[in-house]
């Protein structure tokens, strides 16, 4: 009998024909294996050009060229299925064997090994169960590895954080109530890193966005956070998956800035609430978290002041009490004076009595050496010092070496300022210095005995020559 195959006929028709006169136990030209295989290639792929198939991943390798391999299979069958690399990065979840998924894709055949595969365009967990696996896996393996460990965390957040990061939709409601709550509470300085949260690519955004926000470099072009603020708003688990994916709670953890993690409403539950610092209920109260209400900070300060003020006024009113008590113990005034002004007036009684004894005894004395003066021994004296000192005068003018400068000498003098007395001394000085009555002139010895060049000598004068006798005579 034949087997009819519509469209599997090839541009010539060969294939198509083949096959509709191949009977059993005829004389019709057997089919080469590839037009065999090529036929069935044809016919499944036309046959299931689109399937949605469920099953469990098995034997899930990514290759590295960046394909994913893998074998969906259920309680009675196995199919081989791949993902090419565009669509496995695409992918929203890290799959894994054991994990219910649907898949996409196209059936065809691999002629080299005469099996069929599905090639998958989109890959997706199977219900909530199977995210909930998924997600309960992760979450043990990371956890071993001390992602989540109340170590790696900051045991506080700042206090008052100058600038704030927050990572989420730019168009979303969370960014609105965020912004607001901190305008009511505290005004705070907001950077907005806007990322995708959810479908593909959001993971790999919301990851780089922590990880830039980490990497801003204190006193920057752009202020580097005090704290950073990861936020979504409610949504299912499939919704919110992005925030569980490895990528994410890695950049998490590693982030050297304190974290809060408000992702969901307050029982949503992720791994990126696993790796935070803190986890927020909502976006609100991870604003609320992230400063305080400057109104009470205003009253915390009036009230501490306050109390400042009293403690400082009770301590000096105290001083006060005990300084007046202790003033009323010491003695008065005039007891303390009376005894130092009876020394003191028998001091002056005493040095009185001395003053003038003293004053009596250098009387005496003088009156003395009053007597003993006779004024013409002095005036002779006198005159006899003056002429001596006159004549040392003149003695000391005519030696003065100043003197002689004055009348065309000089004084010679070497580099220490010592008098040069011989020709030997100053050619070995070199730098002499040559004093004149009005001034100084430094010299350079050149140390050799020359006579001096001939265009330095005078030429002799020669008498000019008589009026009309030509050039003149020599004598």
């Amino acid at each position: 009998m034949s087997v009819p195959f519509p469209d599997t006929a090839s541009d010539d028709g060969t294939e198509a024909r083949l096959l509709a006169e191949a009977t059993p136990g005829d004389n019709a030209p057997a089919l080469s294996v590839s037009q065999l295989s090529a036929a069935i290639k044809r016919t499944v792929e036309d046959g299931f050009a689109r399937v949605r198939v469920r099953g469990e991943l098995s034997g899930a390798k990514r290759a590295a060229s960046g394909h994913f391999y893998a074998a969906l299979k259920d309680d009675n069958a196995l199919i081989d299925m791949v993902m090419w690399k565009g669509q496995a990065a695409r992918l929203a979840f890290r799959p894994e064997d054991g994990i219910e998924v649907i898949a996409c894709g196209r059936l065809t055949t691999y002629p080299g090994r005469s099996k069929y595969q599905l090639v998958v365009d989109t890959l997706e967990v199977a219900g909530e169960g199977a995210l909930m696996l998924l997600f309960e896996k992760l979450k043990a393996r990371l956890g071993a590895e001390g992602l989540f460990d109340r170590e790696r965390k900051y045991d506080r957040l700042p206090y008052l954080p100058r600038t704030i990061g927050v990572v989420t939709s730019p168009t979303g409601a969370v960014i609105r109530d965020i912004l607001h709550r901190l305008a009511d509470r505290c005004p705070t300085h907001v950077i907005v890193w806007p990322v995708l949260v959810q479908g593909d690519g959001a993971a790999a955004q919301v990851a780089n966005a922590v990880r830039g926000f980490d990497g801003l470099a204190p006193g920057g072009p752009v202020p580097r956070p005090d704290l950073v603020i990861v936020a979504r708003g409610g949504g299912s688990i499939e919704d919110l998956w992005a925030f569980n994916e490895e990528v994410v709670v890695r950049a998490i953890a590693d982030c050297r800035i304190p974290t809060i993690s408000a992702v969901g409403h307050e029982t949503d539950v992720t791994l990126a609430d696993y790796a935070a610092d803190v986890r927020a209920p909502t976006p609100t109260a991870a604003a609320e978290m992230a400063v305080p209400v400057r109104a009470e900070l205003h009253a915390q300060l009036a009230t501490w002041n306050g109390r400042i003020i009293g403690a400082a006024n009770r301590h000096q009113a105290l001083a006060g009490e005990r300084l007046t008590a202790l003033a009323r113990h010491l003695p008065k005034r005039e007891a303390l004076y009376a005894p130092q002004r009876q020394r003191l007036d028998d001091a002056g009684e005493r040095l009185d009595r001395s003053q003038r004894h003293r004053l009596t005894v250098v009387s005496e004395r003088l009156a003395t050496r009053g007597a003993a003066l006779r004024p013409a021994l002095l005036a002779r004296r006198w005159d006899r010092d003056r002429a001596q000192l006159e004549g040392l005068g003149r003695l000391l003018t005519s030696l003065d070496p100043r003197a002689l400068l004055s009348r065309g000498y000089a004084m010679v003098r070497d580099g220490g300022g010592a008098i040069v007395t011989t020709a030997v001394t100053a050619r070995d000085a070199g730098h002499l210095q040559l004093q004149f009555a009005d001034g100084e002139v430094p010299v350079v010895v050149s140390g050799e005995r020359s006579p001096p060049p001939a265009t330095s000598r005078r030429p002799p004068k020669v008498p000019p020559a008589a009026p009309g006798r030509g050039q003149g005579e020599l004598f």
